[in-house]
């Protein structure tokens, strides 16, 4: 049996699969806020109780912001502060008494749908989360590709292609394509072009209500995804890419990105597939228990 655990900025989730990834439990509790050591103590409770529930030995694989240095071997480029610059697998090891498998929250997600969700079906997937921020993950064959600066998949960290104005992102740069891409950067298209402030999923009721402004906004986010995905495709050439996050929910993307796409892709045709996640806001819990 297998233990994932998800570690998010406002909850820390955990679920306990089969070996045919049948759930067969689940448990969430609320992410402590600033300590390491109460980030510790409530996932070593978590995962302690659903090791009961599995009445044996299940091997434990942990998701979250950021990633392990090559370098100092402890977590870089969290947002989650608390566990920024820890050495948080083999604490949490340390305290279990078995070893912790980590990966990039958007690698779990990714991992997840290739191994039984939407990708399951091609041997290539690129896995993609539009939500709070934009991340992505590589697998191949089943195998998360990490790389070996441990940032593989980091495409929302490149230069958006074409951007029409300058956008700062949380990491320092500018206009990188988690700032066009997110909810929170779709929701700032729409000011720019005029409108007031909401959230990506109101953008969206509006534009299927036939507000042009919001259509037009929504249309033009639709090329930009197109712009940033072909960019994977181009060096990548995934079977499929696959969506999750609040933002993939909105369904105009699934119809006019592949429609744009191909102004973008260096070949005559391009077949990659563009699916919405089956586990959704799961997938990545999922996914850190096929860590092992």
């Amino acid at each position: 049996m297998r233990i994932g655990v998800d570690l998010g900025g406002t909850k820390i989730e955990g679920v306990l699969l089969a070996d045919n990834g049948e759930q067969l439990a689940r448990e969430r509790v609320a992410t402590p806020a600033h300590s390491y050591e109460e980030v510790l103590d409530a996932i070593t409770a978590l995962v302690e109780g659903l090791q009961i529930k599995a009445g044996g030995s299940a091997s434990v694989g942990l998701g979250g912001p950021g990633a392990i240095s090559a370098v100092t071997g402890l977590i870089k480029n969290s947002n989650t502060l608390a566990i920024s610059g820890r050495a948080l697998p083999a604490d949490l090891g340390a305290r279990l008494g078995c070893e912790v498998r980590f990966a990039n929250d958007a690698n779990c997600f990714a991992l997840s749908e290739a191994v039984d969700g939407a990708g399951a079906d091609y041997p290539t997937v690129f896995g993609v989360i539009i939500g709070t921020g934009t991340g992505g993950g590589v697998v191949i064959d089943k195998k998360v590709l990490t790389g070996v600066n441990s940032i593989g998949g980091e495409w929302g960290h490149n230069p958006m292609p074409g951007a029409a104005e300058q956008r700062v992102c949380y990491c320092g740069r500018l206009n990188c394509i988690e700032t066009y891409l997110c909810g929170g950067g779709l929701a700032n298209s729409y000011i720019v072009a005029g409108g007031e402030t909401i959230n990506a999923v109101d953008i969206a009721k509006r534009a299927v209500a036939g507000e042009a402004l919001a259509n037009n906004v929504l249309d033009n986010y639709c090329h930009q995804l197109a712009r940033a995905l072909s960019g994977v495709i181009n060096l990548l050439d995934p079977a499929a890419i696959v969506l999750g996050g609040g933002v993939s929910n909105i369904d105009m993307i699934y119809e006019k990105v592949p429609q744009y796409w191909g102004d973008y892709v260096f070949s005559d045709s391009c077949v990659t597939a563009l699916v919405k996640a089956k586990y959704g806001d799961s997938s990545g819990v999922r996914g850190a228990a096929w860590l092992w």
